[in-house]
């Protein structure tokens, strides 16, 4: 049997940990001397390395390339003992304020499992073992003087590490409020029964051992999968309420930038009142979209002389009978900017008599729904048309005409 053929499995959940700690690393060069920090360092770090050292194709490389039969089981054990400590000190990070007793249980939990590992590697090489085992060897030496030892402090250690965690977890559920804290505590929980389920079909497979049966299949098939999901999901639960928000501002900040596009595409006939400055396609996201809101509202200050109001309000109170407040003022919003980057383009400023030229929240505050609207130049110039055909057949307007409302007609209709 080619050991390669149980490596993809392992794959994804490497590759997702391995990029977690990447993203973060900005942060751990940044934030080191923070133990929080740190702590989160040491986890997505040991989570990462239990995964790579755990392959089959890598527990017989780690055999081969240090010439010792088997030391990639205590190496492996440890790791993944280190990782259930990391996981208890991080709940407890979590869940208390910082404190000097804080710190003490977690010194404790330190070196409680510090204890362990070293225990592991004492009763290995206590132990005789000389044939290789990559898939069955808590079964293949579970009789075996001190590599049972060592066999059955691992599985102590684990079992009472996810005890613990799962027990904390749950007393503390109740009080969470944050969804993504919820919901990294959720796949902690998952993640620590399918953990348990891991454990228990390794004790039943090494009790049939002892007993004189052989009920291998239960740690060599049936363990592996409840630990690969159990460790991917434990892992998963502590990176969703870090990466979490970060995510989710991202994602805010991606659809706020291309909403954006189609009017800063409109704007881009409007002179910069200065120089802008460069910022390339590969610089962070967040800094991208405030250059863009900053070249929108630049371009609102070199057209504020050219913008109606008055043909603002007609455009939306046509179009508020016919559709939502949001696509009203959208559709309006950008009936009356196309209009005054004609008007601009022509350089015929409106009279806004006594008034200051400026383009106010009516339009500021919808820069998505104008933006939107924007996609669509027919729906805007139809929108416009009705909305002069209906003014020129109000009475009152014909009868008595205002000079301020004729000009503005003027103005805008060169504008179309």
């Amino acid at each position: 049997m080619n050991l390669s053929d149980f490596h993809v499995p392992y794959v994804l959940p490497t590759a997702l940990l391995a990029l977690a700690f990447v993203a973060r690393f900005q942060m751990l060069v940044r934030a080191w001397r923070d133990p929080d920090v740190r702590a989160t360092a040491l986890l997505l770090g040991l989570a990462t390395t239990v995964f790579v050292s755990v392959t089959p194709i890598n527990i017989h490389r780690i055999n081969a390339m240090t010439g010792v039969t088997n030391i990639a089981a205590p190496w492996s054990y440890s790791l993944l003992t280190a990782f259930g400590a990391s996981c208890l000190t991080m709940i407890m990070r979590w869940r208390e304020t910082p404190s000097e007793q804080r710190r003490r249980r977690i010194r404790r939990v330190y070196v409680i499992y510090s204890a362990i590992i070293a225990g592991l590697w004492t009763t290995f090489l206590l132990a005789d073992v000389p044939v290789e085992r990559i898939y069955d060897l808590d079964t293949y030496y579970a009789n075996t003087p001190w590599m049972r030892e060592h066999i059955e402090l691992y599985l102590a250690g684990h079992v009472t590490s996810t005890l613990i965690a799962a027990y904390m977890i749950s007393r503390w559920f109740a009080k969470v409020t944050g969804a993504w804290l919820k919901a990294g505590l959720i796949c902690l929980q998952v993640g620590y029964a399918n953990g348990l389920v891991y454990d228990a079909t390794k004790i039943i497979a090494i009790v049939a051992r002892w007993s004189g049966a052989n009920w291998d299949f239960l740690s060599t098939r049936l363990a592996p999968p409840f630990a690969l999901l159990g460790t991917t999901l434990v892992a998963a639960g502590f990176i969703l309420p870090q990466a979490g928000p970060a995510v989710s501002h991202w994602y805010s900040d991606a659809r706020d930038y291309r909403r954006l596009h189609p009017l800063l595409r409109t704007l881009e006939a409007i002179e910069p009142s200065a120089a802008r400055a460069r910022v390339g396609r590969w610089a962070p996201l967040d800094l991208r979209l405030v250059q863009r809101q900053q070249r929108i509202h630049d371009a609102f200050l070199r057209l504020a002389p050219f913008f109606d109001d008055g043909l603002y309000q007609q455009v939306y109170d046509t179009a508020r009978t016919a559709r939502g407040e949001t696509r009203a003022r959208g559709l309006a919003g950008a009936s009356a900017i196309r209009a005054a980057i004609t008007s601009y383009q022509q350089g015929k400023p409106v009279d806004h008599g006594s008034q200051s030229a400026q383009i106010g929240p009516d339009v500021t505050d919808h820069l998505d729904a104008i933006s939107a609207a924007l996609r669509h130049p027919f729906r805007i110039s139809s929108l416009r048309d009705r909305t002069f055909t209906a003014c020129a057949r109000t009475p009152h307007d014909v009868a008595h005409p205002d000079p301020a409302d004729a000009h503005a007609e003027s103005t805008t209709g060169s504008g179309r």
